[in-house]
């Protein structure tokens, strides 16, 4: 039976981000009709047994959620060594029946961590049971005599009205219950037992489903709402709890607990908005990674994996990320096999090889922490995408289909990627290749510079960096490229070296500027105007030296005996 203007299930209501608890309420409100015995056919049973040990619930002293989840984790822990409990009998007349219906929306069995909603119905214990286990219908009589009954002590009982019109209509849970076609659907009262920690929750979801209210505004409670949703398939509730979570300011604590809901929860549609939010809060946070090191490698794997996802995570380097990786895991898999199927399964995915250096590429094949097929897989992939032209390599990341893993999509690093071939003959010498897009350039002006990575000549590591600074008389802005020796030691070796540029005239690579200089560590040297005109006509709209907005820039290395 459905509802004029109830929609089976909690259908969605248009964009999430346009959706208000007053428009959500705007539809329908059945309201006046919740627990009023002349707008109902049937009577629901609530029995309240004790909590397990240390169970507390939102009103015992739960003030936060970090406490909330403390709680929650124990009663889980307990509910599962108890997890023989299936069926609950009190006497010949009453039938106690635990349901696990699956979702038939998405086609994906629940399977959730916390207790089942355990119903009982009346009836004679020879009358067929249902079994919603394996196919969600009525199966025949069951001749399986070993269930357990449950001793728990009965606090109290809440006997409230119900239309079960109103409940089969926003619960998959109830429209199983009340519309499977046997003689157990017909009968008028129903019972449902549950822990006194859950006893708010379910009052609250019970009035959300017939007026798309809640009471409940802390997040404690919200979480406990959204809890009873998910047991009782209350998918609209789910939604609404999700929405009204993510207008409460998110902490990293909550974040986290989001992304560590019971997996039916995360598996749902519903709240996919709300841990989405949590995963997009925890990259902000730890945007600038080098500055939070010590507490993401503190972070469980949902937290790890939200911060890694980000495009915008601002580090030195995709190699310091690979070495971030491996020392997260070190603390939390101290067993190498166990490490080495986080890695491969969880975290491979997120560390984008194609823009670590050849160095640190020749150190994951040597790796004992990844398998060698995989190791020799994303190394042979990320050679590969090195190996492509510029455009291509754009091309590519713009097609990436996974939005999970984004290993072809560059981040904000602090030192900028290169393309380097190395020559051996017949002298010692590199050629780098640097590609600048228009906004990074234009975020350069009044003093700003950027620097590449590292690459290696003879042995010693140098790096290109592009400034704004004045010219050489101080009266206006222009851009300058300079190369640098890294500090090692007292070595020191003359380099003759030559700047280019691409030009959008002839989109080839045009000389600018040649010198020699005899380096030692921690020196640099270069040309302030490498293109011999000031700020604004470098970076103009119309400007030659940007193609499709990207400035190509080419450094020749060469150490002669």
């Amino acid at each position: 039976m459905r509802l004029p203007g109830a929609d089976l299930f909690g259908p969605r209501i248009g964009m999430d981000s346009d959706f208000s608890p007053v428009e959500y309420r705007s539809d329908y409100d059945f309201g006046f009709a919740f627990n009023d015995s002349n707008f109902s056919d049937r009577v629901l049973k609530i029995e309240i047994v004790a909590d397990l040990p240390d169970a507390k619930s939102v009103g015992d002293g739960c003030s936060s959620i970090t406490e909330w989840a403390r709680n929650r984790k124990r009663r889980r822990e307990d509910i599962m060594k108890d997890k023989a409990v299936e069926v609950v009998g009190q006497n010949k007349d009453e039938q106690v029946l635990n349901f696990n219906i699956p979702d038939t929306e998405n086609n994906v069995a629940y399977e959730n961590q916390d207790v089942e909603a355990v119903v009982m119905t009346e009836g004679s214990p020879t009358d067929a049971q249902l079994d919603f286990n394996q196919r969600g219908d009525a199966a025949g009589p069951s001749s399986d005599s070993s269930w357990s009954m449950d001793c728990s002590t009965i606090l109290r009982v809440k006997c409230i009205y119900i239309s079960s019109a109103i409940l089969a209509a926003k619960s998959l849970f109830f429209h199983k219950l009340f519309l499977n076609g046997i003689k157990e659907s017909e009968q008028r009262d129903v019972t449902v037992q549950i822990h006194a920690s859950e006893e708010e929750a379910l009052l609250d979801l019970l009035n959300f489903m017939y007026s798309n209210t809640l009471s409940a505004t802390r997040a404690t409670a919200l979480l406990d709402v959204l809890l009873a949703a998910d047991k009782f398939k209350v998918a609209s509730c789910m939604r609404y709890c999700s929405r009204l979570l993510r207008s409460i300011p998110m902490t990293c604590e909550s974040a986290l607990l989001y992304l560590d809901l019971p997996s039916s929860i995360l598996m749902a549609e519903a709240v996919q908005p709300l841990t989405d939010a949590a995963k997009q809060f925890l990259a902000v946070k730890y945007k600038e990674i080098s500055k939070f090191q010590e507490e993401v490698l503190k972070l469980p794997l949902a937290g790890i994996e939200a911060v890694l996802s980000s495009d915008d995570l601002q580090a030195a380097s995709e190699d310091t990320l690979y070495d971030l990786v491996l020392k997260w895991a070190r603390t939390h898999y101290p067993k190498l096999e166990e490490r080495k199927e986080v890695l491969a399964k969880r975290l491979v995915l997120l560390i984008r090889f194609p823009y670590m250096t050849c160095r640190k590429l020749k150190k994951v094949l040597n790796c004992n922490e990844f398998h060698p097929e995989l190791a020799s897989k994303v190394v042979l992939e990320a050679l590969f995408f090195k190996a492509e032209t510029s455009h291509r390599q754009r091309a590519i990341a713009a097609d990436e289909p996974n939005a999970v893993n984004r290993r072809f999509v560059e981040r904000a690093y602090k030192y900028r990627p290169v393309k380097v071939v190395e020559l051996e003959l017949p002298h010692q010498q590199c050629v780098v290749y640097l590609d600048l897009k228009r906004e990074e350039c234009a975020q350069l002006f009044p003093t700003g510079r950027v620097y590449s990575q590292a690459f290696h000549l003879g042995g010693q590591g140098f790096f290109l960096s592009a400034h704004c600074n004045m010219d050489q008389q101080g009266t206006y802005h222009c851009f300058g490229l300079f190369l640098g020796m890294q500090e090692k030691g007292s070595v020191s070796f003359a380099v003759d070296y030559e700047f280019a540029a691409r030009s959008k005239q002839t989109e080839e690579y045009v000389s600018k500027y040649k010198g020699n200089y005899t380096f030692t560590g921690g020196k640099a040297v270069g040309y302030r105007n490498l293109f011999g005109v000031h700020w604004q006509a470098f970076i103009e709209d119309d400007s030659n030296n940007f193609i499709n907005g990207i400035l190509h820039l080419r450094a020749e290395l060469t150490i002669r005996q």
